[in-house]
């Protein structure tokens, strides 16, 4: 396979002591033995209750981006994520994830709008991951799975969606895709090296 970057993630593992982490560390190195051109990427849950433990676990596998999707700005989250997620947990992760890694790691997270949040709350979610050393944001709608998910509350403008991307690159974030159908996996190896390239 001539891959170059590879995205691995999973559902929250919570049936599991280490939450899935220490599966999350064998698929990163066994790709990195198998396709050692390639980067790897991870999109992990939180983690709940051994968080710490589970970051040392991954991070020492040596993925090159790990990416943590906070979802929401901090007013939906609760309503949004559930009782056990965590807006601040969400950005720890983020920033401990910075802290531990031996090497230069790049972050990333992702937003979801139209849930019922102002175009200013996008921006403070986006001011509060860079100020948790987050490298790379993605903003996109939110489009209802099923009848049983939270239904749309809006449909975000093109425009707007250009506006988050300004805003995001007035704040530092060395990659910023905003776009209707953007997901955090969405192109993945072109903003990792929009982000390289600053």
């Amino acid at each position: 396979m001539e891959l170059k970057h590879v995205v691995v993630t999973s559902v929250d593992r919570d049936d599991v002591p280490d939450r899935g982490a220490s599966h999350y560390a064998a698929t990163i190195r066994a790709l990195k033995a198998k396709l050692p051109q390639a980067s790897v990427e991870v999109l992990t849950p939180d983690f709940l209750g051994v968080e710490e433990e589970a970051l040392h676990t991954v991070l020492d596998a040596r993925p090159d981006v790990f990416n943590h999707n906070i979802e929401t700005v901090r007013r939906l989250h609760p309503h949004m994520r559930g009782a056990k997620a965590s807006y601040d947990k969400a950005l720890w992760l983020l920033g401990r994830a910075k802290e531990l890694a031996d090497y230069d790691l790049m972050t990333k997270s992702g937003i979801i709008v139209g849930l019922g949040e102002t175009n200013d709350e996008v921006v403070e979610t986006m001011r509060d991951l860079r100020g948790h050393g987050v490298d790379v944001v993605t903003i996109g709608q939110y489009l209802q799975p099923s009848p049983k998910h939270a239904t749309i509350d809006r449909w975000v403008h093109p425009d707007e969606f250009r506006w988050f991307r300004e805003q995001g690159e007035a704040l530092g974030f060395g990659s910023v895709f905003s776009g209707p159908l953007v997901r955090s996996s969405y192109r993945a190896d072109e903003q990792r090296h929009a982000a390289l390239a600053l």
